[in-house]
């Protein structure tokens, strides 16, 4: 059975572009695959974060997988830093790593620019990516498009390492979905959907209560034409719109332009938020069962005790190939 890591940082609550981009995607790949989902809160802190609130961003991202229908009993479900390989091997991967290979990432120029004072964890979240990959012998990444790049980095990088020192890791392939890959932002629909976006009615939080949901779809940005119709170029608005109604409803686009022929926006966008209202409900539900008791902890112990497991295996092998510590 192939291998497939993801891993999603804790920086807030996950959207709807998460939800369907990757978070549904991952309930029908446990199923194939023997999959490891990690929350990154190491990736988190190359930005500011508050303690107490990253904390419960944790606790909350772990409890949203479960309630979303992750099983833990055919996936790995851990915390980052609860697994010590992950820095270990990060360093390790530092140093086989360029620095002008890392400066050319878009990522990186785009939080960098402007900046006065840029923290290095910024500069070298591309080898802590790589070694959160390389780690488990994993043979597919689901990523979306933003994140290509630094996939074809942690290829780079382990191609390398296995040229260099001998030959450990498997080279990972990227899975980017077919369907639903690029959710994007309900106020700026030329861009993705993003949760750190400062414009709050921009995404739509897997969280929010049935109201603010509403508003969001309603104020959402479309043209003056009033067709409900898909054109990805001329109306991205209305097009990303149609989208999420067609993945969550499982109707296709042209049934759901047949079916607004002749009506408006207002209509549509009133019948799209009921669409993503009742998906969400029994999921808010499950969230806050879990938030509230032991299992949720009993999951993430078990994740990390699995992860520990197989990093560490690799780690010696890492050590071994680059002659560190002592031989036994």
């Amino acid at each position: 059975m192939q291998t497939i890591f993801s891993g999603i940082q804790p920086s807030g609550t996950i959207t709807l572009g998460n939800y369907i981009g990757a978070l549904t995607q991952f309930i029908e790949l446990q199923n194939e695959y023997n999959c490891y989902f990690c929350i990154v809160d190491q990736h988190a802190i190359t930005v500011p974060q508050d303690r107490l609130v990253l904390r419960q961003n944790i606790r909350s991202l772990a409890a949203l997988y479960l309630a979303v229908g992750i099983d833990p009993d055919k996936v790995t479900l851990f915390i980052q830093s609860e697994v010590p390989a992950h820095a270990q091997a990060g360093w390790m991967l530092q140093c086989v790593a360029y620095i002008g290979e890392l400066e050319r990432m878009t990522q990186f120029k785009d939080k960098s620019a402007g900046k006065e004072a840029v923290v290095a964890g910024l500069l070298t979240y591309p080898p802590l990516m790589a070694a959160d990959i390389l780690l488990y012998n994993t043979n597919l990444v689901p990523v979306g498009e933003d994140q290509k790049q630094h996939l074809e980095l942690t290829r780079d990088i382990a191609e390398r390492f296995n040229k260099k020192y001998n030959d450990i890791f498997t080279i990972p392939e990227v899975r980017i979905p077919t369907v639903g890959a690029r959710i994007m932002s309900l106020q700026e629909p030329t861009k993705k959907m993003s949760k750190s976006d400062p414009n709050q009615k921009a995404f739509i939080s897997l969280l929010d209560e049935p109201k603010q949901i509403d508003k969001k779809i309603k104020s959402a940005v479309t043209d003056s034409e009033g067709l409900v119709k898909y054109d990805k170029e001329n109306k991205p608005g209305i097009s990303n719109l149609i989208s999420i109604y067609s993945i969550l409803s499982k109707k296709s686009i042209a049934d759901i332009e047949a079916l607004y022929e002749g009506k408006g926006y207002g209509e549509f966008k009133a019948d799209l938020a009921q669409v993503v209202i009742n998906e969400f409900e029994p999921i808010q539900k499950r969230y806050h069962e879990l938030m509230k008791s032991t299992y949720l902890d009993e999951v993430l112990d078990q994740g990390a005790a699995k992860a520990n497991l197989v990093a560490n295996k690799m780690i010696k092998k890492m050590e071994n190939a680059m002659g560190l510590g002592r031989k036994k």
